[in-house]
């Protein structure tokens, strides 16, 4: 009994469409999973939300980014 699942079955990496690799599921290698991380940290996955007025920006009371 083979442990690979059939090929209409397998997982398929977000990015590239190749099949998984059991190592960087849910991607297929290395190359796909650091790619996915710099698009995190390049902020390229964005969640929807209300639009920010100009008055949102500069705030001091929202606790981020706070000095002391």
């Amino acid at each position: 009994m083979s442990s690979e699942a059939p090929p209409e079955r397998r997982e398929l990496c977000p990015l590239c469409r190749k099949p998984t690799s059991a190592e960087h599921r849910p991607f297929c290698g290395r190359g796909c999973r650091d790619r996915d991380l710099l698009n995190w940290l390049g902020e390229a996955y964005r969640a929807p939300g209300p639009p920010a007025g100009p008055d949102d920006f500069g705030r001091e009371d929202d606790g981020l980014d706070r000095q002391g």
